[in-house]
C-alpha cells in the first residue's frame, strides 16, 4: 500500500498543472490564514484578486528570469491601479485612459509572449481594481490606500511563491515539456504508420490531413520545449542535467525530420505491393517506434531508465522483405525499389536515434548546440517589432483596436443602465474577446455555460453551507480548480471562478445579491465581445489564407536552399539549418491552425475557401515531407557524383517556389509558371539511369526526392491557383444570383 501511494504521488507530480495548482493553493491558503489571524475576513477579496492576476501573469522562466518578470509585473500592476484610482471619479477621462491603455498593452504583446502575458495580467488587474472600488461604495476614499495595497500584496505573495518554486524545482517544467514533445511525436509516428496500411478504399486524403494537423501539435511542442530549455540554459551552459535534456531535444528534432519524411507517394506503393508484406512491415516498425516515444516520455517524467530494443526484429523483418522483393526482379518495380531502400534506411536512422535517447551523453560530438533567441535584444528591437505591427493588416493591431472599442462600449453600457456590479461586464468582455472569431465563439459559449453552472453551484453552497469557514474553503478549492482547468476545460474553469466570487463576496455581504447581476453582466459582456469581433475589423481567416499559404511556400523554399547548401558543403546540424527547418514546419502548422479556425466561422464568410485551403495544406505538407526526406539523407556531394549535377535543378525548384509564393501573395495568376515547371520536370526525368548489371534504377536519394518535389509542383500550383481565384468568387456568385 505505501508503494502504491508513493507511485500515485509521483504520477501526480508529473502532471503539468499539478505544480501550478499547488502554488495557487499555497497562495490562497496563506491569504486565508492571514485574514483569520487578523480577524478580518474582508481582506480575502483583494488578496484573492491580486493572487489571481499575478498567477495569470506568470511566465515560464528560471528563478532569475521569473524574479525580473515579477518586478516588472508589480510595477505594471501598481501603475495600473494608481491610474484607475486617479481617473475613476471622471468617466470621460477614465474612458479615454481605458481605451488607450488597452490598445497599448495589446500592442506590447507584439514584442513577445512574455510581454503579452504581463500585459494581459495588467488589464485583468485594472478591472479587478475597478470591481474592488465599486464593491466599497464606488468612490475611492482619499488617503485610503489599503485596498490597492492589499491587491498588490496578493500579487507579490503569489510572485514570491513562484520565484521560490522555480528555484527549488527548476528542471520539472523541462521534463514535462520534453515528455509532452515525445508524446506528440508518438502520436505522429502512429498516425504516419496508418499511411502504410495496405487497404483499398481508405480515405488517404483524410489521413494525410490528420497527419498535417498532428504535425502542427508536434511543432508547438517543439517550440515549447525549446523555449523552456533556453530560459534555463541562459548563463548555465555547464549544467550537466540541462545539457542532457538539450541533447534529448535535438534527438526529438532529428526524429521529427525523419518521421515527417516521404520517399514516395504512399498510394502508389500500396497499389504495387498490396499482396506483399513490405508495407505491413513498415507500418509495424513505425508503430513500435511511436510506442517507444511514448515510453520515453513516461521514463522522462518518472526518472526511470529507458530501454529500447523492441524494434530490432521489426527492422530486420523489413530488410528481409525488401530483399525478397529484390530477388523477384519484377520490372514493374524498377522505380519503386530505390524509394523502399531509402525508406528502410530512414527508419533505421530513426531507430538509432531512439537507441541514442537511452544514453544521450554517449554522443561525443553533439555539434552546434546553440538555440535561437526569439526575444528582443534591445529596446530598439522591441520597438521595431511593435512598429511593424502598427498597420491594419496586423492581427495584433486589429485585436488591440477591437478590444479597446469593446471595453469602451462595455463602459458606456455600464454608465447607461447603471447595473449592480457593472464592472463584471468589462471583465467578461476582456476574457471572451479573442484575436479571431473562432476562439471568441468558443469562449463566448463556454463562458456563459460555465457562469450558469457556477451560479447554481454557488447558490447551493451558500444556501446549504452557510458556515463562513466552509465557504472560504470552497472558495480556495474553486480557485485551485480554475487554474487547473482554465486551458483545457474552460467551462469548468468559469464555473469554478464564479463559485469563488460568490463564496468570497458572501463573506462581506449577501452573496445572493450577486447571482442575477453576475448572470446579466456576463450575458451583456459576452454579447459586446461577440459583436466586436464580428463587426470591428473582422479578422476572417479566408482573407489572409493566401498570405499564409505564400508564407508556407517561402519557408519551404528557404528550407530547400539550406538543404542544398549542405549537399554542397557537408552535413551539419547547425543553427541555420535547424532554424530553416523549424520555420518551414512553423509555417505549415500556422496554415493548419488558420484552416481549423476557418471551420468555426460563419458559412457566408468562408464559402468554399476552407476546402481549397485544406487541399493546399495537404499538397504543401506533402512537399514538406519530400524536403524532409531530402534533408534526412543529406551529405557532401563529391564532384564526380552524378547527383552533384543536380544542384542547379534544386536551385531552380527553390526559385520556382519563390515565384509561386510571390504570385500567391499578390493574388496573381500562376499559369505563366507552367513552362518553367514542365522544363524542371523534364530535366529531372531525363536523369533516370539504369544499372547495367541488374537493370535496377540506381539508388540516388537526391535525384529521387528532387523528382518527387518537381512532380508535386503541379498539384501545388493548381491548389495555389484556386486560392488566387478566391477573391473573384463572391463577385461571380453575386452576378449569378442577379442573373
Amino acid at each position: 500500500m505505501p508503494t502504491s501511494l508513493s507511485l500515485s504521488l509521483r504520477r501526480l507530480w508529473t502532471l503539468d498543472k499539478f505544480a501550478y495548482s499547488l502554488r495557487v493553493f499555497l497562495a490562497f491558503s496563506g491569504a486565508l490564514l492571514l485574514s483569520w489571524a487578523l480577524a478580518d475576513i474582508g481582506l480575502v477579496i483583494p488578496l484573492f484578486l491580486g493572487i489571481i492576476a499575478s498567477a495569470l501573469s506568470e511566465t515560464d522562466d528560471s528563478w532569475q528570469g521569473r524574479l525580473q518578470a515579477l518586478v516588472v509585473t508589480l510595477i505594471c500592476f501598481a501603475t495600473a491601479s494608481l491610474i484607475v484610482r486617479w481617473l475613476f471619479p471622471w468617466p470621460w477621462l477614465f474612458a479615454l485612459g481605458l481605451g488607450l491603455a488597452t490598445f497599448v498593452l495589446v500592442m506590447l504583446g507584439a514584442v513577445g509572449q512574455r510581454y503579452a502575458t504581463i500585459a494581459s495580467g495588467t488589464l485583468i488587474l485594472s478591472i479587478y481594481t475597478m470591481i474592488n472600488i465599486e464593491h466599497h461604495g464606488g468612490v475611492p476614499q482619499a488617503g485610503d490606500w489599503s485596498q490597492m495595497l492589499l491587491i498588490l500584496s496578493g500579487a507579490a505573495w503569489y510572485g514570491a511563491i513562484s520565484v521560490v518554486w522555480c528555484a527549488l524545482f527548476s528542471r520539472q517544467p523541462v521534463k514535462q515539456s520534453m515528455a509532452r514533445l515525445y508524446r506528440e511525436l508518438a502520436r505522429y509516428l502512429m498516425l504516419k504508420a496508418t499511411l502504410f496500411e495496405p487497404l483499398r478504399g481508405v480515405d488517404v486524403e483524410a489521413r494525410r490531413l490528420a497527419l498535417a494537423r498532428q504535425n502542427g501539435r508536434v511543432v508547438e511542442a517543439l517550440n515549447l520545449a525549446k523555449e523552456t530549455i533556453f530560459r534555463r540554459l541562459e548563463g548555465q551552459r555547464g549544467e550537466g542535467k540541462l545539457n542532457r535534456y538539450l541533447r534529448i531535444y535535438f534527438i526529438a528534432q532529428d526524429i521529427h525530420e525523419r518521421a515527417s519524411s516521404s520517399h514516395y507517394p504512399y498510394a502508389r506503393l500500396t497499389e504495387a505491393f498490396f499482396h506483399y508484406d513490405v508495407l505491413f512491415r513498415c507500418q509495424r516498425l513505425l508503430d513500435q517506434q511511436g510506442q517507444a516515444c511514448r515510453r520515453l516520455a513516461k521514463a522522462l517524467l518518472l526518472n526511470q531508465p529507458f530501454e529500447h530494443d523492441q524494434s530490432e526484429q521489426a527492422l530486420a523483418d523489413l530488410r528481409a522483405s525488401i530483399d525478397h522483393l529484390k530477388g523477384m526482379r519484377n520490372p514493374a518495380w524498377r522505380e519503386l525499389m530505390p524509394p523502399l531502400n531509402a525508406l528502410a534506411d530512414n527508419l533505421a536512422s530513426l531507430e538509432s536515434q531512439l537507441v541514442l535517447a537511452h544514453n544521450p551523453d554517449s554522443d561525443a560530438s553533439p555539434g552546434d548546440t546553440s538555440l535561437f533567441d526569439r526575444s528582443p535584444g534591445s529596446v530598439k528591437d522591441a520597438w521595431e517589432r511593435i512598429r511593424l505591427n502598427l498597420t491594419v493588416a496586423s492581427p495584433t493591431f486589429r485585436h488591440g483596436l477591437r478590444l479597446a472599442v469593446a471595453l469602451l462600449a462595455g463602459y458606456g453600457v455600464l454608465h447607461l443602465i447603471h447595473p449592480a456590479q457593472g464592472f463584471w461586464i468589462l471583465l467578461t468582455t476582456l476574457f471572451v474577446c479573442r484575436p479571431n472569431f473562432a476562439a471568441t465563439r468558443r469562449f463566448l459559449s463556454q463562458r456563459i455555460v460555465g457562469t450558469v453552472l457556477g451560479l447554481v453551484a454557488g447558490w447551493v453552497s451558500i444556501t446549504l453551507l452557510p458556515s463562513p469557514l466552509l465557504q472560504t474553503l470552497i472558495a480556495v478549492a474553486a480557485g485551485v480548480t480554475f487554474f487547473a482547468t482554465r486551458e483545457r476545460h474552460y467551462v469548468i474553469a468559469t464555473a469554478a471562478i464564479t463559485l469563488l466570487v460568490l463564496c468570497s463576496f458572501n463573506q462581506v455581504g449577501d452573496g445572493f445579491d450577486l447571482i442575477w447581476p453576475r448572470l446579466f453582466d456576463t450575458l451583456i459582456g459576452a454579447t459586446i465581445a461577440g459583436a466586436a469581433v464580428f463587426l470591428i475589423l473582422p479578422d476572417w481567416q479566408g482573407r489572409r489564407l493566401h498570405r499564409q499559404a505564400a508564407a508556407a511556400l517561402q519557408a519551404s523554399r528557404c528550407y530547400l536552399e539550406e538543404i542544398l547548401h549542405q549537399y554542397a558543403s557537408g552535413k551539419q546540424d547547425d543553427l541555420a539549418y535547424r532554424l530553416a527547418r523549424r520555420n518551414a514546419h512553423n509555417a505549415d502548422a500556422a496554415l493548419s491552425t488558420m484552416l481549423a479556425n476557418m471551420l468555426q466561422e460563419p458559412e457566408h464568410y468562408r464559402r468554399r475557401d476552407a476546402d481549397d485551403g485544406f487541399r493546399f495544406l495537404v499538397h504543401s505538407h506533402t512537399l514538406l515531407g519530400y524536403l524532409s526526406a531530402l534533408g534526412a539523407h543529406r551529405h557532401r556531394l563529391d564532384a564526380e557524383e552524378a547527383d552533384a549535377q543536380l544542384l542547379p535543378n534544386g536551385e531552380r525548384i527553390a526559385g520556382y517556389l519563390a515565384a509561386l509564393a510571390e504570385r500567391l501573395e499578390r493574388r496573381q495568376p500562376v499559369a505563366e509558371l507552367e513552362a518553367e515547371r514542365e522544363a524542371l520536370l523534364t530535366s529531372l526525368e531525363q536523369e533516370v539511369l539504369p544499372s547495367p548489371e541488374e537493370g535496377e534504377q540506381e539508388y540516388r536519394p537526391m535525384h529521387g526526392q528532387l523528382l518527387l518535389v518537381a512532380r508535386q509542383l503541379t498539384p501545388l500550383s493548381e491548389a495555389a491557383e484556386r486560392l488566387v481565384a478566391m477573391r473573384e468568387r463572391p463577385e461571380r456568385e453575386a452576378l449569378n444570383a442577379a442573373g
